[in-house]
């Protein structure tokens, strides 16, 4: 299944060339834009199929899905239907109004959430949505995402969690380097 979500990529035509800013601040010449398969749904289930199988493969035991907004909520959405756990969502900033609650759906203290994300640079963003999630009592179990672009996230997350990524970018570009000319065309 990993195969067919790297192969999902170039056919959605999710990565793009050219210049672009991240949210890390980062400048790169290469976007990877996971909404874009997050938003089909075939795509969008093998996602929370692989992420569903690969906790229950390395054994991450938990109670909720968490994601932050907005490009987690559809994946973690999925994983929760496909794990039947309760869905969390961290926002960015508190709502400015009603309970001004940064998380929407229930955490209880001690339970074990695992935190879904599309795609991490420098890991920032997850982190920020973790200590939130932690602030509130919950125990991190893991943080998995669809593409860690390896410009630092695995070792910044990795000193406080377990992170677990479904293809690295350099897989992605290994992949596209070992596409025929045919394939990419079609693409």
């Amino acid at each position: 299944m990993k195969g067919e979500l790297i192969r999902a990529f170039f056919e959605e035509k999710a990565i793009l060339f050219g210049h672009f800013v991240l949210t890390s601040g980062r400048e790169s010449d290469y976007y990877i834009n996971v909404k874009k398969l997050s938003t089909n749904p075939g795509v969008l289930r093998l996602i929370a199929r692989l992420m569903a199988e690969e906790a229950k493969r390395t054994g991450i035991e938990f109670e909720r899905v968490a994601g932050p907004e907005l490009g987690a909520v559809p994946i973690a959405t999925a994983v929760a239907l496909e794990t039947g756990k309760p869905l969390v969502i961290v926002r960015k900033k508190p709502k400015g109004h009603g309970t001004r609650s940064q998380i929407e759906g229930e955490v209880k203290p001690g339970e074990r959430v695992l935190l879904v994300e599309d795609v991490t640079t420098t890991g920032g963003s997850v982190l920020k949505a973790a200590e939130v999630l932690e602030s509130v009592g919950a125990r991190i179990a893991a943080i998995m995402v669809v593409v860690d672009r390896e410009e630092g996230a695995e070792k910044r997350i990795g000193e406080r969690y377990r992170f677990i990524p479904l293809v690295r970018v350099s897989e992605l570009f290994a992949s596209r380097d070992s596409m025929s000319v045919e394939e990419r065309n079609e693409g």
